[in-house]
């Protein structure tokens, strides 16, 4: 007798947590694409996931229309069912259960990846803001800028980042990334002496490195709890506003600016793979056109620089 679906999904994502050490949040959107997928096929049983089934989902994910109701799912939502279930087949290849290969699933093809990063000049004037802010405040929110450019940590990493992390004698530490994997980050010169003014003006009574201020009192002492995520991003989109930015800029345009500048000032593209926790090269590979855009200067600067020759032959 078959197996339940339900019950092979289960120790699916049992598998991912345990064995692969995947997210609560990988877990929790594995969970909800593969449902979603068993509930549209209304199949009980693995055997019966078929070509036609996947066409016919491919289908359905195409013209289904998104949350807001006005649009359909883009390629990359659409994708993200597909990897699901690619890998669940995966999985169930592996434990010798009858159904699809996996290789059968090919994802949708997108256009590419557009990033985007902060040029120079934007870059420095949010840079310069918070130093115009004397309270705490200002120093921690100069902290977290410092931190996120020097670093390119995701925002999620740097908001659970505790003070014991960090040692202000050396220039590194160690944070845990996706898929519970540690990697090693570098801080700059300017980001060890922010992070360090903004400790000495608060005293540690959060084990948290970026905590809540209360601006009405302007006291160090009145920490109520760390930053969360859409905090720290409040906060960036806030100096980029100030700074007379135009663009949308979050936490992650700074990891962005972070990968362009190594690229720019030429490191190479395994290493910048490593210093942002990329899994797959193909990941970081969305950064290389960036630097494309300088191959025309690099051009004009290095190739051919004999002078023309004046044309000394005149008619008579």
């Amino acid at each position: 007798m078959s197996t339940p679906i339900a019950q092979n999904l289960k120790e699916f994502l049992e598998y991912l947590e345990i064995e692969r050490g995947r997210s609560a949040r990988t877990l929790e959107n594995y969970a909800y694409y593969l449902r979603r997928f068993v509930d549209w096929a209304k199949i009980t049983t693995t055997s019966q996931i078929s070509a036609e089934i996947i066409r016919r989902f491919r289908l359905h994910l195409n013209r289904t229309l998104s949350g807001r109701g006005t649009e359909t799912l883009n390629r990359s939502t659409q994708n993200y069912h597909l990897i699901a279930l690619r890998s669940f087949l995966k999985y169930l290849a592996k434990r010798d259960i009858k159904t699809l290969a996996p290789e059968k699933i090919e994802l949708a093809k997108q256009s590419a990846r557009q990033v985007q990063f902060l040029e120079p000049d934007e870059l420095a004037r949010i840079r310069a803001l918070p130093a115009t802010d004397p309270s705490i405040i200002g120093y921690r929110d100069r902290a977290i800028l410092e931190l996120l450019f020097s670093t390119g940590l995701r925002v999620s990493e740097a908001v659970n980042l505790k003070i014991d992390q960090i040692n202000l004698k050396r220039n590194e530490f160690s944070v845990l990334g996706k898929g519970n994997k540690q990697r090693l980050v570098f801080l700059s010169p300017v980001a060890l002496l922010a992070l360090g003014n903004y400790l000495k003006k608060r005293p540690v009574l959060s084990e948290f490195l970026f905590v809540r201020h209360d601006r009405a009192k302007n006291a160090p002492h009145t920490i109520t709890a760390p930053l969360t995520a859409r905090s720290v991003q409040r906060i960036v989109d806030a100096y980029a506003r100030a700074a007379g930015v135009v663009k949308a800029v979050t936490p992650h345009t700074l990891r962005h600016t972070y990968a362009t500048d190594l690229l720019r000032n030429g490191a190479d593209i395994r290493s910048v793979q490593a210093l942002l926790g990329h899994e797959s090269i193909l990941t970081t590979q969305v950064y290389t056109h960036i630097t494309d855009r300088h191959l025309k200067q690099i051009y004009d600067d290095f190739h051919d620089k004999s002078k023309p020759t004046k044309n000394t032959n005149k008619k008579t």
